[in-house]
């Protein structure tokens, strides 16, 4: 595993969650998907007014072959395995209609901003 790089400002640090076409997904019926992906979008936005999940939205992969990227999220939770643990309870995901990837991403602290984010006061 690669070290922090030493650079003279701070960086922030979050999980970055990826989602992918699973191996399922061809084959499942289309109503199945549709389901699946109405249970995918609710599992994200409960994580996401749990404070867990920063920002998510789809990717138009179209142009990426032949595995393109379907999704993209940022939590900041401190724990890479807590972020794919949750995503891993996906529906969709446990139905092979998505495959997560979940990594660390950093960047220059205070850099980026997420104001549909509640926080408590």
């Amino acid at each position: 595993m690669t070290a922090e790089p030493h650079l003279d400002f701070a960086l922030d640090t979050y999980e970055c969650i990826v989602l992918y076409p699973g191996a399922a997904g061809r084959a499942l019926p289309a109503e199945t998907v549709q389901r699946l992906q109405a249970e995918h979008a609710e599992h994200m936005q409960a994580l996401q007014q749990r404070g867990i999940i920063l920002v998510s939205g789809a990717v138009d992969g179209k142009a990426r072959q032949p595995d393109p990227p379907l999704g993209f999220g940022l939590a900041r939770t401190g724990s890479v395995d807590d972020v794919r643990t949750v995503m891993e309870a996906d529906p969709a995901v446990q139905a092979g209609l998505y495959r997560v990837d979940v990594m660390t991403f950093l960047c220059p602290a205070g850099s980026l901003e997420f104001p549909l984010v509640r926080t408590e006061s």
